[in-house]
């Protein structure tokens, strides 16, 4: 008798937020009190910075040389050209990665329960340690998404040289920021969207009230909020009916009272909220960071 084996939940490995101007990015990150790593090229055409947390990271992501772009083809998603096309409409938290012990298992298992399912795609890149080394990098990504979310994309992540790209200099931050609590999405109905993330995760347990459906990773919370939700959580103002995007993410810190410290001799703005400091997306790339105390 064969046993049909549950896969594994996916935690979240990183989050994605699509920006015009890298250096203004990063500039406003780094006066939200966040490290940031050096910039890096894509050889498709993109550039990136990154915050290491503990466990994940958010990559700040621009356009660097659209002659570089593939269009998508066939059975391939280009990842530059989504973001490129994301960034014609606003800045913001564009896509959503999951981290990944088995690419071709993640396909698989995507195709088994209907999700889109794409070509596999691979790459390496240089990166720069604190010393000033450069360094070999390489991701396998395993892309999937739904139809109704147009506005966010979706893949799984296997970072191949892991001992290459995490390093303690590069996760020691101002604000004391230890790891990615959550990310949040916007939709006129969150459970009308629970089935995709249950085959995206592999958790097919939630909670859910009248604002929020929650899917627990293992690492980090995916959020899906109603626009009442998004005002009343984040402060965030979303339009009726809104399409389906990610509005805000969830930052755990120590420390609330030095994140207020180093939001204020910064210049940043920002408000207290239902216990949690909130930056509004004005202040953060077209993102909310709201930063909530935990041990």
């Amino acid at each position: 008798m064969s046993i049909k084996t549950q896969p594994s939940i996916r935690p979240i490995d990183h989050l994605v937020i699509a920006v015009h101007d890298l250096d203004a990015a990063r500039d406003a990150y780094a006066r939200l009190g966040f490290t940031l790593t050096p910039e890096a090229r894509h050889p498709f055409g993109t550039a990136n910075s990154v915050v290491q947390l503990e466990g994940g990271y958010l990559e700040l992501l621009a356009i660097d040389d659209e002659a570089r772009i593939a269009e998508p083809a066939g059975d391939g998603f280009s990842f530059a050209a989504f973001n490129r096309d994301y960034l014609e409409a606003r800045e913001g938290l564009s896509m959503l990665a999951l981290r990944s012990a088995d690419p071709a298992g993640d396909r698989a298992d995507f195709a088994r329960h209907g999700l889109p399912v794409y070509a596999p795609f691979r790459f390496e890149r240089q990166a720069r340690a604190p010393d000033g080394t450069e360094t070999d990098l390489a991701f396998s990504l395993t892309f999937t998404g739904n139809r109704q979310i147009r506005d966010a994309g979706f893949f799984t992540c296997r970072n191949e040289r892991p001992g290459n790209f995490w390093r303690p200099a590069y996760q020691a931050h101002a604000n004391g920021a230890a790891r990615i609590e959550a990310v949040v999405m916007v939709a006129r109905d969150p459970a009308d969207f629970h089935e995709f993330f249950f085959y995206f995760t592999g958790q097919h347990t939630m909670r859910a009230d009248s604002l929020t459906v929650t899917l627990d990773t293992g690492g980090g919370l995916i959020d899906l909020v109603t626009r009442v939700g998004a005002r009343g959580f984040y402060g965030v103002e979303v339009e009726p009916g809104p399409s389906p995007r990610f509005v805000a993410m969830r930052i755990a810190v120590p420390d609330l009272a030095a994140v207020r410290d180093t939001l204020r001799a910064n210049g940043v703005g920002h408000h207290d909220l239902l216990g949690r400091v909130v930056v509004p997306p004005d202040e953060a790339c077209g993102v909310a960071v709201a930063f909530s105390e935990a041990p």
